[in-house]
């Protein structure tokens, strides 16, 4: 690979990172279930990117079923509590659409310069976007963690639960690339819809969660907005 098809994988890197960054933080003000709500979000960046970056038409639906999905995520994250309105604050809903900005401007992006060359092999791509990841991470860490790892050691702290993660990431992230590959962003954030209702029930047997209507009305109007968004591209 050419140092031209090369320079392209920095950026999708480091907004990545900021990303998965993001997503630790946003766990100190919500819950598994209405993060994969929230998630969500990015059904909405990411047709508009496509729309701004790739000039691919919107229909009248797949609009419509944005409204939908803005008011399902909304609808989930009511209080039944006369103190607060919503069961997220502000931060938490700040964060999420952040998220839901990067991701969706790093799924195109990466979408782009991996379709570009079709024939070039997946692992390749990935081995170039990755290795741009591992150096913004090691320079990270440097910034932020320097003296703790030299004290205690890099694995300081490593749990299974630590490798379940981490392993899960990697694993996610090559599926994610090779649909990218194949398909297109747009199948990729489909599958939220069912990983937020999986998230719900492995939540409500592991950690007690519990289901209130506006979360179960939400999460129907959610699905309903993936359902129509992708009715809508189907009929285009």
């Amino acid at each position: 690979m050419s140092w031209d098809e090369v320079k392209v994988y920095p950026i999708p890197a480091i907004l990545y990172l900021i990303k998965n960054i993001l997503q630790y933080y946003i766990f100190l003000f919500v819950d598994a279930p209405s993060y994969q709500i929230l998630k969500n979000l990015n059904i909405i960046s990411t047709g508009v990117l496509y729309k701004l970056f790739l000039k691919r038409k919107l229909t009248t639906i797949q609009w419509a079923a944005y409204a939908l999905l803005a008011l399902g995520c909304t609808t989930a994250q009511l209080n039944s509590s006369s103190e607060h309105v919503l069961q997220t604050p502000l931060e938490g809903w700040a964060m999420a659409i952040i998220m839901a900005l990067l991701s969706g401007f790093a799924g195109v992006y990466t979408e782009v310069i991996i379709k570009k060359r079709p024939s070039r092999n997946i692992n390749v791509q990935n081995f170039w976007l990755y290795i741009f990841g591992i150096i913004f991470n090691a320079f990270a860490i440097f910034i932020q963690d320097f003296d703790a790892v030299m004290e205690k050691g890099f694995f300081h702290g490593y749990t299974a639960i630590t490798v379940c993660m981490i392993t899960n990431h990697a694993l996610s992230g090559i599926a994610v690339s090779m649909v990218m590959k194949y398909a297109d962003n747009i199948v990729k954030v489909y599958s939220t819809s069912v990983a937020m209702l999986l998230t719900a029930v492995i939540s409500m047997v592991l950690f007690n969660f519990q289901l209130t209507l506006p979360f179960v009305l939400g999460s129907m109007v959610v699905s309903i907005a993936v359902f129509l968004h992708s009715h809508g591209k189907a009929t285009k």
